[in-house]
């Protein structure tokens, strides 16, 4: 009780911090970058680079209330089909502007709900990517799979192309959370998708479940933990839910009236924490749990975790490159973004354009304050030698920095000549720490509760 009573005098019950899942945050991201932006930074890459690649198929069977990604309903295949055309284009744009023999270390497709593609359009476009950008030796191929949305004919399409890593979308098996949320998916569905994953022998499965759902409570949210354990992930993250009805219009229809209080919130979270603990999964970061041979518990002990739009990593490629509509690439220079509308999107691929309407160029100040933030989320420390070595602080300079952080956070950090270190009991404010070293307006809109 005097730990909760210290969590909420520093504000971990009120504050909206962002997920920091980039720095910059996308809010900040301007027009300066634009499509000869982003055709200079692709050209910089250096032949033979492993890069990463992110694809986003923006279209939903139906939408579910509670997320907040861009997506688009569509009860037919033509706009996918038309948008798949699109892709292909790209690829091949990409294909003109980039140095020879890039392959890729990491391949994701997300949405949206990539698998609604038919069987033939995910051969085309796999295909597609590939003969663009090769696998390169220990590569993974990884899908967002929706339960409701797969079959064993499109399984054996993402199988044949290689598919190495399945994420599914659980959210809460209880049915009433389900209709409220507007994600109906009962746990026999989800579990014939799991099914299907593994007798095609994909050895990794990832899986996302919510807390802070309407109507939620330990008791709810231990026993969906408990069904989702059955199924044994490899890795699971649970993810806070994000109420923002005046950035995704479709949360109106959830009643924010049944929504747990901040101390609520917390006590979902650890009810599930425990579980997973006892489960014997490794904590990955603030919100990630995995099986002590998965590779994000491997990058968690050799601190090589990051932390990337899908929340945390074991990426070590420099460039991720964005392929559709809304995708961020990420360079060494830089964020850039594809238009976020489909049609706006689709209007300039079909121009023979990239359609990047805006991004980001990193300052010599952004580097190392991104660094910081990412040491914290990842690793709950900042280690003086990588600032001094790679950023060009001294140890008094480096104090100058923590020494706002230790007045405001007390014996929640630690600091001394190694760094600044989150103690156990500040780890819930790790968020609001990371916020300290945050050099942009904080009133961006779009950021979430820190629990």
């Amino acid at each position: 009780m005097e730990q909760q009573s210290q969590l909420e005098r520093l504000g971990l019950f009120d504050a909206r911090v962002p997920r920091y899942t980039s720095y910059p945050t996308a809010p900040h991201f301007t027009p300066a970058v634009g499509e000869p932006v982003f055709r200079d930074w692709i050209a910089a890459i250096p032949a033979g680079a492993a890069i990463s690649l992110y694809m986003h198929v923006p279209f939903c069977r139906r939408l579910c209330w509670f997320c907040a990604c861009r997506t688009q309903g569509t009860q037919s295949d033509e706009p996918v089909r038309a948008y798949a055309k699109a892709l292909l284009a790209e690829l091949e744009m990409l294909r003109s502007a980039l140095a020879p023999g890039v392959k890729l270390s990491r391949l994701h497709w997300g949405g949206g709900t990539p698998t609604l593609m038919p069987p033939d359009m995910m051969r085309q476009v796999a295909g597609a990517v590939l003969d663009v950008f090769p696998l390169a030796e220990g590569a993974e191929f990884s899908v967002e799979i929706d339960p409701n949305e797969i079959d064993e004919a499109r399984m054996d399409a993402l199988a044949e192309a290689g598919l190495t890593r399945a994420s599914i979308g659980v959210q809460d098996f209880d049915p009433e959370i389900q209709k409220v949320i507007g994600r109906e998916q009962s746990f026999e569905v989800t579990k014939r998708a799991v099914d299907m994953i593994r007798d095609r022998g994909i050895a990794s499965l990832n899986a996302d479940i919510l807390y802070g759902l309407p109507h939620q409570d330990p008791r709810r949210i231990a026993e969906s933990v408990q069904k989702l354990l059955a199924l044994s992930p490899d890795r699971v993250a649970l993810y806070g839910y994000a109420h923002v009805p005046w950035m995704a219009k479709r949360q109106v229809m959830i009643p924010s009236e049944a929504l747990p209080d901040p101390h609520g919130r917390l006590r979902l979270f650890e009810t599930a924490r425990k579980l997973f603990l006892a489960d014997g999964y490794d904590e990955i970061g603030i919100d990630h749990f995995a099986r002590p041979g998965d590779g994000l518990a491997r990058a968690q002990k050799a601190g090589l975790l990051r932390r990337n739009f899908q929340g945390y990593t074991d990426d070590r490629a420099e460039v991720l490159v964005g392929l559709g509509a809304s995708s961020i690439s990420r360079f060494p220079q830089g964020y850039a973004q594809n238009a976020p509308a489909t049609g706006a999107h689709l209007a300039k691929i079909r121009a023979g354009r990239f359609s990047t309407t805006r991004g980001h160029a990193f300052s010599a100040e952004d580097r190392w304050r991104s660094r910081m933030i990412e040491a914290l989320m990842c690793d709950f420390e900042i280690r003086a030698e990588e600032c001094i070595r790679d950023h060009g602080f001294d140890a008094e300079s480096l104090a100058q920095v923590f020494a706002p952080v230790a007045a405001h956070f007390g014996e929640m950090v630690e600091t001394d000549a190694a760094g600044l270190r989150i103690t156990p009991k500040g780890r819930p404010l790790t968020r609001m720490i990371a916020r300290m070293f945050d050099g942009y307006d904080m009133a961006a809109s779009g950021h979430s509760a820190a629990i």
